[in-house]
């Protein structure tokens, strides 16, 4: 049965970005440095934040020592293939041939799309 996962508002989503490029626990020291450099957040600001995604159940939260750590339940290859799946669904209204010639018109290179015809030909994808 496939998991349904909620599409995540930018700032939800940035967190989240950060807690994937890290090997987990993270915490929440860990979080503020990544996103120091990426889009600085205020503590009490991906606190909320880090609240709502356990909430929402991306997260689950540990005590490490008098700090809390946190730990992704939704991989990001789940949430880009969930919100892939969403994308080509609504928008493009499960149309193949739309949603390719979005992804054509959407910037990419020559070189990228002959990467994905080979990536597809391969049975890579």
């Amino acid at each position: 049965m496939e998991q349904i996962v909620h599409r995540l508002p930018d700032a939800e989503l940035e967190v989240m970005q950060a807690i994937w490029s890290c090997p987990p626990p993270v915490s929440r020291a860990d979080i503020e440095n990544l996103l120091r450099e990426r889009r600085p957040m205020a503590v009490t600001t991906i606190l909320t934040l880090l609240t709502r995604l356990t909430d929402r159940g991306f997260l689950t939260v540990d005590k490490c020592g008098r700090s809390n750590c946190y730990t992704p339940l939704v991989s990001k290859q789940d949430y880009l293939a969930s919100q892939s799946k969403r994308f080509f669904d609504k928008l493009c209204g499960g149309d193949l041939y739309t949603f390719a010639a979005a992804l054509c018109d959407s910037g990419l290179s020559k070189s990228d799309i002959d990467e994905l015809r080979r990536l597809l030909e391969r049975g890579e994808l």
